[in-house]
């Protein structure tokens, strides 16, 4: 009882965040900053307070209205870093720095651009780094796409050559210094000429100028042809990707940077060149073992490994980001800080 007899109420004030919300496909000015209340989790599922997001190809496909199996109005976003706000099971400790990724993140389910976001824990890795937060919000997808592409996709070994097709992109740099790091030869492209010099300067051995037709520039290094080849631009290139490649080699599909992936008319024996193996890799955040993510985050913070530049916008400049990144304006890693 309160004084003069009143009944004390609790009056409970609704938890709100800022989150980027796409109602309907289009150009980035349909992407919106809106405030929502802060969604609460059930059992099996965690509330992340998130500090960093990247920006990634397949957020561009869902705001393009290409992407599959999404429901909208969504809040985008793949992959998110931050600290554990809420873990109704007891299992992850407030606080704990973790990130999550993919598993529906942004497609069936709101994901990482926002304030906060509810993911299942089994899209949760924890870690721990003193790395800046925009640092750790470039890594998650990256990093397992990378590492994914290059094991199972194509089980690189050291000695191997790889061409990596769109290695200025945060993808190819950061496969291209995970393969060097493995010992192999990296030959990665640009359309750019200018941009061969950067690569040069992140560890590639060899820039190559993408024209569009690259074999006969490959075989002049590798006059059999590549080990192994990570494909990141598309079913465009595919063709060229494969006559690049050796006999017994091997050739992964993982990015589609010219949104263009089905092979139309597709004859096996007339489209891929005699004894090269084609494979493709979309991982999951269990295919990124958490010692391999904190040995990655060890190694950047020694500064003995580098996954290439990572540009920095905030919330309010999601617009600006995703014209960016449509347009491959920046090499590296797009990063929002929040």
């Amino acid at each position: 009882m309160a004084f003069g007899g009143e009944v004390s109420r609790e009056v409970r004030v609704e938890q709100t965040m800022r989150a980027v919300v796409l109602s309907e496909p289009g150009p980035p000015e349909r992407l919106e900053v809106r405030v929502l209340p802060v969604p609460e989790p059930g059992p099996g599922w965690v509330r992340i307070k998130v500090e960093a997001f990247g920006l990634n190809r397949s957020e561009l496909h869902t705001r393009l209205g290409l992407a599959e199996g999404v429901t909208l109005p969504r809040v985008l976003g793949i992959e998110a870093a931050g600290t554990v706000d809420s873990d109704p099971d007891g299992v992850l400790p407030r606080g704990r720095q973790v990130v999550a990724m993919m598993g529906g993140m942004g497609r069936t389910y709101d994901g990482g651009y926002a304030e906060y976001t509810v993911v299942p824990r089994s899209q949760v890795i924890p870690f721990a780094s003193a790395l800046p937060w925009e640092t750790l919000g470039a890594l998650p997808e990256t990093l397992q796409t990378a590492y994914g592409s290059l094991t199972t996709g194509l089980d690189l070994a050291a000695g191997q050559t790889l061409l990596i097709r769109g290695g200025t992109s945060a993808l190819g740099l950061a496969a291209a210094a995970l393969a060097g790091d493995l010992g192999a030869t990296v030959l990665a492209t640009t359309r750019s000429p200018e941009r061969t010099g950067a690569l040069a300067a992140h560890g590639v051995d060899h820039p190559l100028v993408d024209d569009g037709a690259i074999a006969a520039k490959v075989r002049e290094i590798v006059p059999a042809g590549v080990d192994a080849a990570l494909e990141l631009v598309g079913t465009p290139t595919l063709p060229d990707t494969l006559a690049a490649t050796r006999v017994h080699g091997t050739v992964c599909f993982t990015g589609m940077l010219s949104n263009q992936w089905i092979v139309h008319d597709f004859y096996p024996i007339g489209y891929l060149p005699s004894g090269v193996r084609l494979t493709a890799y979309a991982g999951e955040a269990a295919d990124l073992p958490a010692g391999v993510l904190q040995r990655t985050l060890d190694r950047i913070a020694a500064g003995e490994l580098s996954l290439g530049p990572v540009h920095v916008y905030g919330l309010d400049g999601i617009r600006d980001a995703h014209r960016d990144l449509e347009e491959g304006r920046r090499a590296g890693k797009l990063v929002v800080r929040l």
